[in-house]
């Protein structure tokens, strides 16, 4: 009788091992060409029988859940969005007709507990044995709610984006985009969708313009080009500098922003006061000076010409740099690029994303080093455990800590006394740079501003991109920076 016993257990031991190395077979090295292979309806349908498991923010605000429908004594799940467009184009969406995007999409095996993590298949396993409703891990953001919300009210109509970054451990506490749309029309009225509308065309809500979308930075991009001319040593910031309104590229003038409107003249000045002032005529000589290679290699060391690391799908995240005939281009030689212009940020093919413009204004607020930005602070396994939980990782040092200081305190100036002054927080020390962007079009620029603060212990990096404005980064951009830092500060401190 024990013989039987043992003989009945060995069996039962090796059904479940067969039945675990099968899972994990078919739930990871065999999922990539499953998932492949779109028109698998069973597959698809198979997925709508699992419990999905929720997104939520940094305090518990929900994103995604369930709603639970029955058909022919079937349980399906299929998801709700409680709170709309609150981050929807970093969340996406999960749906029958349109599959998925953003996190739904790239976390999706965490999402239907079709991950390799042990105790997730050994759980999936066992709920398939007892014929229970699988159910996903949970996901839990680093997102601020509430500065994620104010984020979306600030960008209002305009088409644009917001960043912001903890620049200590590389945390993304907002990442709003504007227009966007509610995810819960996706599968009940798409139309809807396209009939959204903003201050461009098209207005492309679908479009995480926080991650996707590019643009010229205008003079945001000084920052880059005076930490390659500090850290490389050729300037200080008493480095003296005599600008007569203009210089001269390629034998044609180039004036300083201002003089669209009238002359605009500094005369002698220092490299604190070139910021401040954001002085073309300055950085287009100094970029003529340094060199395209010198200007783009510091540029790529605070993460340009790198799809940027973060959770959501690789096709959802663009690299920041010169672009030609729609590829990167990293030029052999220094005349292939317009130096000066690049010095001020205004070369025709440099175009940026908000994300990485964020990466510079953390890099610098973090003496130098920068972190990896992640959305996931941790995912969290149906029994409330958690499985796995994002720690700060180091992307690498763009600049030495002295320079990250210098370069503080031209920001620094740019806020108190300079271009920046709308952004100004009673008893917080704030550093940022605007930035203006011609488009070709009279009158219509992209704006930015680009800081971080507290400037003597920074616990936020923020970057605001706005399209087709008539106005300068300082007027338009500043303003919604400065309202989202506020509350961002307001947050207990660690």
């Amino acid at each position: 009788m024990n013989d039987q016993i043992r003989k009945l257990t060995v069996a039962a031991v090796v059904l479940l091992v067969a039945l675990i190395v099968g899972t994990t077979y078919w739930q990871t090295w065999a999922a990539a060409g499953l998932r492949d292979k779109q028109d698998n309806a069973i597959a698809r349908v198979a997925q709508f029988t699992i419990k999905r498991g929720a997104i939520y923010t940094a305090a518990g605000t929900p994103l995604a859940l369930n709603r639970a429908k029955k058909v022919s004594d079937q349980t399906f799940y299929f998801r709700r969005y409680p709170n709309g467009n609150l981050a929807s184009d970093v969340v996406g969406y999960s749906t029958q007709a349109r599959f998925r995007t953003g996190l739904e999409e790239s976390e999706n095996d965490y999402l239907t507990a079709s991950n390799a993590h042990l105790s997730t298949v050994l759980d999936r396993t066992l709920d398939v044995l007892k014929g229970a409703t699988i159910v996903g891990n949970n996901l839990v953001l680093t997102l601020d709610a509430q500065a994620q919300r104010l984020a979306i009210q600030a960008l209002g109509s305009n088409c644009g984006a917001v960043v912001a970054l903890d620049p200590v451990t590389g945390k993304v506490l907002v990442m709003a985009t504007s227009p966007s749309y509610d995810p819960n029309l996706i599968e009940r009225d798409y139309p809807a969708i396209s009939r959204i509308q903003a201050n461009c065309r098209p207005a492309a809500p679908l479009l995480n313009r926080a991650t996707q979308g590019t643009y010229s930075p205008g003079s945001s991009f000084k920052l880059v080009t005076a930490a390659a001319a500090l850290d490389s040593g050729t300037y200080t910031l008493d480095s003296s500098f005599n600008d007569p309104g203009y210089c001269i590229e390629y034998g044609k003038k180039v004036t300083n922003f201002s003089d669209q409107n009238g002359p605009e003249v500094f005369g002698q000045v220092n490299f604190v006061q070139a910021l401040q002032h954001s002085i073309n005529a300055v950085f287009c000589e100094i970029g003529k000076k340094l060199g395209a290679h010198v200007i783009l290699d510091y540029a790529r060391r605070f993460g340009f010409y790198a799809i940027p690391p973060l959770e959501t799908p690789v096709s959802e995240r663009k690299p920041s740099g010169l672009w030609r005939n729609s590829r990167l281009f990293f030029p052999k030689h220094d005349f292939q690029v317009d130096n000066g212009r690049l010095g001020f940020g205004q070369e025709a093919r440099l175009l940026v994303t908000p994300l990485q413009m964020a990466m510079v204004a953390a890099g610098i607020a973090n003496q130098g080093v920068v972190m990896q930005p992640y959305l996931i602070d941790r995912i969290v396994a149906p029994d409330k455990s958690t499985l796995q939980r994002t720690k700060p990782r180091e992307l690498g040092r763009a600049i030495e800590p002295q320079t990250a200081t210098d370069l503080t305190t031209m920001m620094e100036a740019v806020v108190s006394g300079g271009t920046g002054t709308a952004a100004q927080i009673p008893g917080v020390l704030v550093a940022g740079k605007t930035g203006t962007a011609e488009t070709g079009v009279a009158h219509v620029n992209t704006t930015w501003f680009v800081a971080f603060a507290p400037a003597d212990a920074p616990r936020v990096a923020i970057a605001v991109a706005l399209e087709n404005q008539h106005g300068t980064g300082g007027a338009t951009a500043a303003p919604i920076a400065k309202t989202i830092m506020e509350q961002l500060l307001r947050r207990p401190g660690p």
